[in-house]
């Protein structure tokens, strides 16, 4: 069992330029099962061995696709997610970066009651080790596993799955869902999905300063939690007020604070780690205690 993507799922790709048509290219590589890609006026012919389409509702029609990686420009996202949307692709993954929040509230509109399972946009994208990476992530930094990850931070996320990998702890699914103030799946979601998925032994929730979604995750543990959890929380030396890069890292009065998540991980039972490197064994002693 895998959480949103595994071996059965079938790619296209929206947006094949240069940098759609490289990681499309090392999707493949890893065995991602890319059936297609659009491109408006170019649909019946092929790039680099993809079979294009001018719609996407063409191509879920024609391949079966049930999951879209979004790399179209940040002016013309919006159209894009809501196409994928509106052809009820079961999973759409914005890679994306500077898409309007004006247009993100758009799209979050256009989700509620669909389909459709949004992750990012300005995100990494996710992956299933051993079976399907839709994302940018190196391939290299992952191995399979029983533990499931879930990180606002596109950088972190490739640092600590390389930490656990070279501790010898596999994952199940990793999520890398953007730090944006406005995204399609938040944290409190994303755990949610691993802490339901059979494959999942353990939850690494790696979050930052700003916005409420990692006390909302752990209210969430504290009430449904299967399995045991270790946090991490980036920028907590940042300056009050001041934003740290994502744009959703941003620290008003006391909300959002690195203190208020780190003490609503605490009172959930969630160990907390002050740096990425003690996360390995922290996991390793959380697995042990719930044997």
């Amino acid at each position: 069992m895998s959480v949103l993507l595994g071996s059965d799922t079938r790619v296209l790709v929206q947006g094949l330029g240069r940098e759609g048509s490289f990681h499309a290219g090392r999707m493949k590589e890893y065995g991602t099962r890319v059936v297609g890609a659009t491109k408006p006026g170019k649909g019946g012919t092929t790039q680099e061995g993809i079979p294009l389409f001018d719609t996407v509702a063409r191509a879920v029609d024609a391949t079966g696709a049930n999951a879209s990686i979004i790399f179209v420009p940040a002016a013309h996202a919006r159209d894009a997610l809501l196409e994928a949307i509106d052809a009820a692709v079961g999973l759409v993954i914005a890679i994306t970066e500077g898409i309007p929040v004006r247009d993100m509230l758009t799209v979050t509109a256009a989700l509620e009651g669909s389909a459709s399972v949004l992750i990012g946009p300005n995100c990494p994208g996710a992956i299933t080790p051993g079976e399907c990476k839709m994302g940018i992530m190196p391939a290299e930094n992952f191995s399979p596993g029983g533990i499931g990850f879930v990180s606002r931070s596109g950088t972190l996320t490739y640092e600590i799955a390389d930490l656990l990998t070279k501790s010898g702890l596999g994952q199940s699914t990793c999520l890398g869902i953007g730090g944006d103030p406005v995204i399609g799946l938040p944290t409190p979601d994303a755990v949610r999905h691993l802490n339901e998925d059979d494959a999942t032994e353990a939850i690494v929730i790696v979050g930052e300063i700003g916005g409420s979604a990692e006390e909302r995750a752990a209210e969430y543990m504290r009430a449904f939690g299967k399995k045991p959890a270790v946090g991490f929380i980036a920028g907590r030396s940042a300056p009050a007020g001041k934003r740290m890069g994502h744009a959703g890292a941003i620290v008003s009065g006391s909300q959002g604070t690195a203190d208020s998540k780190v003490r609503a991980f605490e009172e959930a039972g969630i160990t907390v780690a002050t740096a990425p490197s003690e996360i390995p064994q922290l996991v390793r002693d959380a697995l042990r205690g719930r044997g």
